[in-house]
């Protein structure tokens, strides 16, 4: 019996998690069908987000498209395509460009931006952090098939290839070529592995 209430009670969860989906998703620029937005989540700029069909993301999620900081008007645009799965508390910030491609999976605490507080060369640096002004530092892209791992940062001005392989705790931050692997802090390649071929069919003589 008590089995049986706790059935009912996911049921529920769930069931109301797609029903709020459904509202936070018309909330954004567009969104594909299939769309799983799981509660809790913080969604800033949802007009400025642009997301293809069964995106699947988990609780936690913090997405901001930031059009404005202090005297400063940016123009972002955050772009996810199709099938892509964004697991629990990961935060993407955005004032210009993040784009990622289909058939994408971040683990936990993913963070990709594509600014920073205060100018590259610091000439701020004596101004309290939270009142320097947000740099765009270079649009992030993320290619078709990448897989990044727990914890890790994908820092501005950033592309990784496809099917390539972000360790936890990576920091990257530089480019990632199609078909690698990297980690550590900054990011290094550990293994390039070439896509398998079909294989070969045989037929009888």
């Amino acid at each position: 019996m008590i089995r049986f209430i706790f059935r009912i009670i996911d049921r529920l969860h769930h069931e109301l998690d797609r029903v709020l989906s459904h509202w936070h998703a018309k909330r954004l620029g567009s969104c594909g069908p299939g769309a799983l937005i799981r509660a809790p989540r913080k969604i800033l700029g949802g007009h400025y987000i642009h997301v293809g069909s069964k995106f699947d993301a988990f609780p936690g999620l913090r997405i901001e498209a930031f059009d404005r900081h202090l005297d400063e008007h940016f123009s972002p645009r955050i772009t996810i395509g199709d099938r892509v799965s964004i697991n629990y508390d990961c935060h993407i910030g955005c004032v210009n460009e993040i784009t990622i491609g289909n058939d994408v999976l971040l683990a936990s605490r993913v963070y990709i931006s594509d600014h920073s507080h205060g100018a590259p060369d610091y000439h701020d640096i004596v101004v309290p952090p939270s009142e320097r002004k947000v740099v765009f530092k270079g649009p992030v892209i993320i290619e078709d098939g990448v897989w990044i791992g727990e914890g890790a940062c994908i820092l501005p001005g950033v592309r990784i290839g496809r099917y390539a392989i972000v360790g936890a705790n990576a920091v990257v931050t530089r480019d990632v070529p199609p078909y690698t692997i990297v980690g550590g802090v900054p990011a290094r390649t550990l293994k390039t592995v070439s896509p398998c071929e079909p294989p070969t069919l045989l037929t009888e003589p």
